[in-house]
């Protein structure tokens, strides 16, 4: 659908004009006399008659305003005879602008004026067209061609002929790359009125993001649900939190507010992004400013103390333009007690086109979040749904400043380079309940420890993108450096305790039990080529060389606690990845073959007596997949399937004198079938289908002596669905309706395979009306009120259930402007 708006002057100017049959030879000088001798004759009233028209304009995203570049206009007017009128074609520039003439005239056929009066009150049709979006037409009078408009278009969701950048760093076809990727757009984000990125991304076949409260998360990417950093978060492309440093709870430093889409790289991304993208990449693209003044106010609640408020506000002054985006969220008095939670996030994103071929775009974000820890349950509580909390002051908190200014030139439509810098600022402390231990003598005492993880970052990326013409082949390369000095330190609590078991105090903190900092530095270089080996036929070659230092300066004395003495260790890793593409019409495949790799972390390598020798952990990924468009490409399918071996894992062996230490040892391996359908049988429904079947082994294992070779790994559910129907009717513009189903299949609790977890299914309804400027909406998650954990564990210290949420009701008030 096209809305129309106001328009102010463009500079661009695109001529179109009819084209007419010619004869040769002295036939041409015959009729050039006898059509002279006619205009002479009626010249004045045909000259009186002729006009240019014209038509300019702008397109914008009908979601976020923001303007569309390489949209396709075009125009076929009835100016002239029926079957000869004018048709012209024009593309809009970077800033969606667009500006065409045509002569419209009653030289068209030699029309008589009557007949050209009665033309002009005849219709014109704009077709217009972009690769992302869905094809829009315009039927306008003819007394409105000069008068300015502004066409929003809707985004298409999940199109296989979208445009990505997550898989190169720079915009290519999703049917060129090889590889499966799940995208949230500016659609599903409008729909979905998420709370928490969790509620986008688990709409991604073969994602399931857990919900630990607050914001807080585990992961599951071709990988079990875990903590672990197997997974690599991104903003922009560039990684949000440095290598090394246990990167799990990453996403809880994002702005939500500020997200424009997201895109998500499933399997090994390293020969790409470098260290820890093994299950995959998560990409939080930002939102860029929009064209005019507009933005948004929010606020929304549910009924289990949830409430938040947000604003975005942004417009273009000529050259630059700007937005803001935050919110404030906080939550008292939740499903669990003490889960009280608040967060603060702002992020001011600016574009300054310095020319036609040069921008520069400046973001900076800064996230003030506090958690309580209130700890999971435990298998009584979980069976009895006692929700009451036994730790009644631990926290989390976090502080973190995100700054970057990327300088994008444009040579020429084939080359272009981008100068990328960052800067990073970040405070984790913590009271963390899972360091309080009872005391083995008095009942009503208990130790823990108070702790603060702190670094700065300075990131530098140089990379360039150049396309040549034989073969359609392109190369980009780049070179990158990481400098994070960190430091870390924690100091002893003394516990009280009372005698229903609740930990309700604890003294000043006293003695210190670890103070270190860490320099670590990451250089990197990579390259990928592409080209075209036959019609349809595309290979890739990539590959990234990292090499890492870890500078480890420990200020107290070596113990168990306090950590390994002071030193130096380096590593270096090749990363290599080759891929084919073969599209056809309707369909297309691919087949791949990449690398991932996670270096060993601080906490690994330094946490002991001694510095253990370890390597990278390796994983190895053998993948096919493809995509099918059916029904004059109302449906879509695509389809992976993945092995991935993983070699040299980490894992904990207790020596013979009774102490432990980390080795590489372990190997494991993760085989999966991933599938989504999007089916859209007309503009008004739309149905998406997603799903994986997945089983993720151990190879070689042994924990605490105990062997576990073959045993299905912990939190591994076997089968991970998302499906969604959506219905935006006609007969009410602005009003959206759907109903999304959520299940995670069953899975062993532990690694030794005694228990299972039963798994979960969650169904959730959302509504929404936008009328003019106003918008409500109104969200039932978990519609049925199941009972249910968003991660089940067993361990040598119990079970563990942390409380997936009960039925929520959010409703929200927007008013946009």
């Amino acid at each position: 659908m096209i809305y129309l708006d106001k328009y102010e002057v463009y500079n661009k100017t695109i001529s179109c004009k009819k084209l007419y049959h010619t004869k040769t030879g002295w036939h041409r000088v015959l009729s050039s006399l006898f059509t002279l001798s006619i205009l002479l004759l009626f010249l004045t009233p045909i000259v009186a008659q002729q006009t240019i028209q014209q038509i300019k304009g702008k397109v914008l995203d009908q979601q976020t305003g923001q303007p569309i570049a390489g949209v396709t206009i075009r125009f076929q007017t009835s100016c002239c005879l029926a079957d000869h009128g004018a048709t012209c074609q024009c593309i809009s520039d970077a800033k969606g602008q667009f500006n065409m003439q045509y002569n419209c005239s009653g030289l068209c056929n030699n029309m008589t004026a009557a007949e050209v009066n009665t033309a002009e009150k005849q219709m014109d049709t704009l077709l217009i067209t972009a690769v992302n979006y869905q094809p829009s037409t315009l039927i306008r009078n003819h007394d409105q061609v000069n008068q300015p408009f502004t066409a929003y278009l809707q985004p298409l969701t999940n199109d296989l002929s979208e445009v990505l950048v997550t898989a190169s760093r720079f915009k290519q076809t999703r049917a060129d790359i090889a590889a499966s990727i799940g995208v949230v757009d500016s659609l599903q984000l409008a729909l979905t009125k998420a709370t928490q990125i969790d509620q986008l991304v688990n709409q991604v076949p073969g994602v399931f993001m857990a919900d630990l409260g607050s914001e807080q998360h585990e992961m599951s990417i071709r990988q079990p649900i875990t903590t672990k950093s197997l997974f690599l978060y991104l903003e922009d492309g560039l990684p949000i939190r440095t290598s090394g440093l246990y990167n799990h709870n990453a996403l809880l430093e994002m702005n939500l507010a500020a997200t424009g889409r997201i895109e998500v790289l499933k399997g090994p991304a390293s020969a790409q992004y470098g260290p820890e993208a093994v299950g995959g990449a998560v990409n939080i693209i930002s939102l860029a400013p929009p064209q005019n003044l507009s933005g948004k106010i929010t606020a929304e609640a549910d009924n289990n103390g949830y409430k938040k408020t947000s604003l975005s506000i942004g417009n273009t002054f000529g050259k630059f333009a700007a937005v803001l985006s935050g919110y404030y969220a906080n939550r008292n008095n939740g499903p669990i007690d003490y889960s009280n939670y608040h967060k603060t996030a702002f992020t001011l994103n600016t574009v300054y086109q310095i020319s036609p071929s040069l921008s520069w775009q400046n973001k900076a974000t800064y996230v003030d979040y506090y958690a309580d820890m209130s700890g999971s349950l435990d298998s009584l509580a979980f069976a009895h749904k006692n929700f009451t909390s036994h730790y009644q002051f631990t926290y989390r908190k976090v502080k973190a400043f995100r700054g970057s200014s990327i300088l994008t030139k444009t040579w020429n439509p084939q080359s272009e380079t981008k100068l990328s810098l960052m800067y990073r600022n970040n405070q984790t402390g913590q009271n963390p309940a899972y360091r309080i231990k009872d005391n083995k003598t008095d009942p009503l005492k208990a130790t823990g420890e108070i702790n603060m993880n702190a670094f700065t970052s300075y990131v530098g990326l140089l990379q360039h993108h150049q396309h040549f013409n034989w073969q359609n082949s392109s190369l980009i390369m780049g070179l990158s450096a990481d400098i994070s000095p960190s430091n870390y330190d924690a100091r002893f609590i003394q516990v009280d305790k009372n005698t229903a078991g609740d930990y309700t105090s604890y003294n000043d903190p006293d003695s210190v039990m670890t103070d270190y900092n860490t320099h670590i530095n990451n250089y990197a270089a990579f390259l990928q080529w592409q080209m075209d080996l036959h019609p349809g036929l595309r290979l890739t070659l990539a590959g990234r060389y990292d090499r890492f230092d870890y500078d480890f300066k420990n200020h107290l004395p070596v113990t168990a606690v306090s950590g390994a003495p002071s030193s130096n260790v380096n590593f270096n890793h090749w990363t290599p990845k080759v891929g084919l593409n073969y599209n056809l019409k309707y369909a297309g495949f691919y087949a791949s073959y990449g690398q991932g790799y996670v270096p060993p972390q601080v906490t690994e390598l330094f946490n002991n007596v001694k510095v253990p020798f370890l390597k990278p952990q390796v994983f190895r990924n053998y993948e096919v997949g493809g995509w099918l468009h059916l029904l004059k490409s109302t449906l879509g399918i695509d389809w992976s399937l993945y092995r991935m071996n993983g070699t040299g894992e980490i894992i904990s062996v207790r020596n013979t004198d009774g102490s432990s230490e980390n080795k590489n040892a372990g190997k494991t391996t993760h085989t999966g079938l991933e599938l989504g359908l999007n089916y859209h049988p007309d503009h008004q429904w739309q149905i998406r289908l997603g799903g994986t079947i997945a089983r993720h082994k151990f190879q070689k294992e042994t924990q605490s002596g105990v062997t576990l070779d073959g045993n299905q790994m912990q939190a591994a559910p076997s089968f991970i669905g998302n499906g969604t129907l959506t219905f935006q009717p006609d007969f009410l513009k602005g009003f959206h309706a759907s109903v999304e189903y959520q299940q995670v299949g069953s899975y062993y609790m532990d690694d030794a395979n005694t228990t299972k977890y039963k798994g979960f299914e969650v169904l959730n309804f959302r509504a929404g009306y936008q009328y003019h400027k106003v918008e409500i909406w109104a969200n039932a998650l978990n519609l049925l009120d199941s009972y249910y954990a968003d991660v089940a564990t067993k361990s040598a210290y119990g079970y563990s259930y942390n409380l997936g949420n009960p039925f929520t009701l959010v409703v929200g008030l927007a008013f946009h402007f």
